[in-house]
């Protein structure tokens, strides 16, 4: 007897392939499982989808010859149905192919492996559960704010927006959160998602830390994209299986299978880092939201800036508007005796020209390093100069495959596009007029830490020492272990004077730093994005948290955070000074509702690429007159064409275009209906290289 079998594969939705295929099977294989079966002349990993036919249903005559699953992944039991939907709905809402997002979501070895190879991996010998060997931690005692939000945690459903300024101990109710979790059921589940790859390691030492010695070094697993293969596999069969208590990782671990998951955890909720890319472009802080409220787990954003979404969600009643979806717990306190650092703000335009550090500053930064103190100096541009150019010519070291300059890394004397990844040793003379006389334009994070080093030259240490000068970006640090490294030198007291880009600003806890500088920040107070004031105040909040978290620095001066900007009466550096997220949350909110942008309507970006930016408009704004009609019936608004700020990357020219809605259930009913006209105009666009709908978009 055979019976009918619902496969889920990884096709794009541009294959024309979109849902289920139908195969044959001897055995009524349960929804979940993982099999593997013929597509051509390929063999593909596949989920069974849906519950089988009866087999008086399967016995019926059909006129397709229908091929056989080839074999079945023995030893894993099948996905849960609640994992199932949490996919379904996140290709629905993001536009995406049901089969692209599950099978993406599953490690990279399940895909790969043959059966015999699977079958070989199952016959390994299981390593025996090591005993952990680190003493237990000192447990704190949680603080009045603290047990107050541990209480409201356990008494309401959420979910919960942790509003928590920097060092008021967010990871300690996270800790007790998920203690309280785990001894309450001897099978719940817990996951704790993070922004960034580098905060990985350090949130997951505290968890190991205080729950390895009640429940085993293997009681906790992380997930991101820098564990090889082997490793993600082995970390998702432990979740899977539920041998793995909690697991800690980015933002692809919301799709990790998680059978008895009882509490989500989302730090840093703010993060642009949570919305993927590339693919289906989905934002795992609201995936996560939408998976707590599927399997009835608790979820805590927790961030010290919340995202005006969220800030929004968690309003409180006032008159006759209701209270958000979001129940929003303060802390405003730091633990110990740490305070907020002191804000002073440098007015550039008094400062003699082309100045980098003023006077001021430069004077508070000898005598932190005198007493032993740190500092921190953010900038976020990394390379030496983000432009070489010639004065007598006007020459630009502009990329030839990409529409934006070439930035100038002088340490090891290259020309190097952060877009398209075009290298070229720097020339001697000026390419265009052959002057020998090209100079840098404007400043990145290496420069400073070469001008730094000059200024600094007298400046010794209490020991007696010269004074150290690292930098931390995405160059230095691009060598496996050398973040870790150069983290480990900056907590030992090794470095006096720490510059970087936005990765010393997140969540690090530097426990000597008592001066953070944030130089030149003025660029996203009159971006054309209207999320760049956002992002600019997030992080420049973030960055002043780093300073003051230890009480016994504080004590022997007030910790400072030094602004220079060309603008500091602007608003945005006002709320700052206060420390007042909520007066700064609520201006924008006011500017956003007035006019009518997230979270008072919702957005969707089509974008194109093609060989010329003419064909990338044309398709797009084919697509605008054939859903014309449905649009103006749903009150959907579609804006023409525009080219991508960056509209030309590795010689492709990219388009995009804007569609809006008050309404978020009007906007996925447009787009649901019109992925059809997109699919069927690419016949008549052959030159459109490939489109992608952005639901909820970061960036315009």
């Amino acid at each position: 007897m055979s019976y009918l079998i619902s496969v889920m594969l990884q096709t794009p939705a541009h294959s024309g392939i979109g849902g289920a295929l139908t195969y044959e099977s001897e055995v009524a294989h349960a929804p979940g499982t993982l099999v593997r079966v013929p597509l051509g002349n390929r063999e593909l990993l596949g989920v069974v989808w849906t519950a089988p036919p009866t087999s008086a249903e399967a016995a019926s005559p059909t006129s397709m010859q229908l091929r056989a699953i080839a074999s079945v992944l023995e030893g894993i039991a099948p996905l849960s149905a609640h994992w199932r939907q949490l996919v379904q709905f996140a290709a629905s809402y993001y536009q995406r192919s049901v089969g692209e997002v599950a099978l993406a979501a599953l490690p990279s070895q399940l895909r790969d492996l043959s059966t015999e190879q699977w079958a070989r991996r199952l016959k390994r010998k299981l390593k025996t559960v090591a005993a952990y060997e680190g003493a237990a931690p000192a447990i704190p005692t949680p603080t009045a704010e603290q047990a107050r939000v541990l209480a409201d945690i356990a008494a309401h459903k959420g979910p919960f927006l942790l509003f928590g300024n920097t060092g008021s101990g967010k990871t300690e109710v996270y800790l007790r959160a998920a203690q309280a979790v785990l001894e309450s059921d001897a099978h719940a589940q817990i996951l704790v998602m993070v922004p960034e790859i580098n905060l990985t390691p350090q949130l997951e030492e505290r968890f190991r830390a205080r729950f390895a010695p009640q429940w085993g070094t293997d009681c906790l697993v992380s997930m991101h994209s820098s564990l090889t293969p082997a490793q993600r596999l082995k970390n998702w069969l432990a979740a899977h299986s539920g041998e793995a208590r909690i697991v800690l990782g980015t933002r692809m671990a919301v799709f990790a299978s998680m059978p008895g998951l009882q509490l989500i955890v989302i730090d840093e909720e703010h993060d642009p880092s949570y919305k993927q890319q590339e693919g289906a472009r989905y934002s795992a802080r609201d995936l996560a939201v939408y998976r707590g409220q599927l399997e009835g787990a608790k979820v805590i954003l927790g961030s010290a800036t919340p995202s005006l979404e969220s800030w929004h969600h968690s309003r409180p009643a006032s008159g006759a508007e209701p209270a958000g979806r979001y129940l929003r717990l303060a802390m405003p306190s730091r633990v110990g005796q740490g305070a907020l650092p002191l804000v002073r703000r440098v007015d550039m335009n008094r400062q003699p020209y082309k100045t980098v550090f003023s006077n001021h500053l430069l004077d508070a930064m000898r005598e932190r390093v005198t007493r032993g103190e740190q500092i921190l100096v953010l900038l976020n541009r990394r390379g030496y100069a983000p432009v070489l150019h010639c004065h007598d010519c006007g020459w630009k070291s502009e990329c030839p495959h990409c529409s934006a300059f070439r930035v100038f890394h002088k340490l090891d004397r290259t020309l190097r596009c952060h877009h398209c990844g075009f290298t070229q040793p720097v020339p001697r003379a000026c390419p265009s007029c052959g002057n020998l006389d090209i100079s840098p334009l404007g400043r990145g994070t290496e420069q400073l830490e070469e001008h730094l080093a000059e200024l600094l030259a007298d400046v010794r240490r209490p020991d007696g020492q010269p004074i150290r000068i690292a930098r931390i970006d995405a160059d230095s640090t691009r060598l496996k272990g050398e973040l870790e490294r150069q983290l480990a030198e900056v907590h030992a007291g090794a470095v006096d004077v720490l510059v970087g880009t936005q990765m010393i600003a997140k969540g690090h806890d530097f426990r000597r730093v008592t001066l953070v500088a944030a130089l030149n920040p003025d660029g996203a107070l009159f971006s054309s994005d209207f999320r760049a004031p956002e992002r600019l105040f997030s992080l420049l909040m973030q960055a002043a948290g780093r300073a003051g978290r230890d009480a016994t620095m504080r004590m022997v001066s007030p910790c400072e955070m030094w602004v220079q900007s060309f603008h500091p009466m602007h608003p945005l550096f006002e709320a700052l000074k206060q420390h007042n997220y909520p007066a700064f949350a609520e201006q924008q909110l006011k500017e956003r509702e007035q006019a009518t942008l997230p979270p008072f309507s919702f957005q969707a970006l089509v974008r194109a690429e093609a060989r010329s930016q003419e064909a990338a408009q044309a398709f797009l704004n084919a697509a605008r007159d054939a859903g014309a009609a449905l649009a103006d019936e749903l009150l959907v608004d579609l804006y023409p064409a525009v080219p991508m700020t960056i509209q030309r990357v590795a010689n492709i020219e990219r388009a995009q275009m804007l569609i809006e809605c008050t309404s978020r259930k009007a906007l996925q009913h447009f787009l649901a209906h019109w992925q059809a006209d997109l699919h069927a105009m690419r016949s008549a666009h052959r030159q459109v290289i490939r489109w992608a709908v952005d639901v909820d978009p970061l960036a315009i």
